[in-house]
């Protein structure tokens, strides 16, 4: 079986919306992410796809987990990273040129948008929950 490893990063702003992507001819969005280059880190690689992608540098603040599925009949593994964005964004620049959009989506519109990925929407609702709660006692915050 064909396998693919990558990265992806989840980056949450101060306003509690997460950074999101649309592909090109989709409807659907994701976080950025990408394959593993050869000689590259998995950290690399999520530095790299989500400058490419979304136009933002980003500092690497922990590893979150990896997930290992199937896809299509292709073995993926993909490491997940909390991340933060530093300065503003210079703009899309992807050299596949498959990323239409990089936008920031807030926890109403990350349940209504249509997911590339509808497994990761749940993970990703937690991570902005374990972002908020430490400032905010709020606990129906994502109710």
């Amino acid at each position: 079986m064909k396998s693919w490893k990558g990265s992806a990063g989840i980056c949450i702003n101060d306003q509690m919306e997460i950074l999101m992507v649309k592909a090109f001819g989709s409807e659907k969005w994701a976080i950025p992410s990408g394959g593993i280059e050869e000689g590259e880190t998995p950290e690399e690689c999520c530095v790299r796809e989500v400058k490419e992608e979304t136009g933002y540098d980003i500092k690497i603040m922990g590893k979150l987990r990896v997930k290992e599925t199937v896809i299509e009949g292709i073995q993926v593994k993909i490491h997940y990273f909390r991340v933060v964005k530093i300065g503003e964004s210079s703009g899309i620049n992807d050299p596949d040129d498959n990323i239409a959009e990089a936008e920031w989506k807030s926890i109403s519109e990350m349940k209504m948008i249509s997911h590339a990925y509808p497994e990761d929407l749940e993970f990703l609702l937690e991570e902005i929950k374990q972002y908020i709660l430490p400032n905010d006692c709020e606990s129906n915050i994502l109710e």
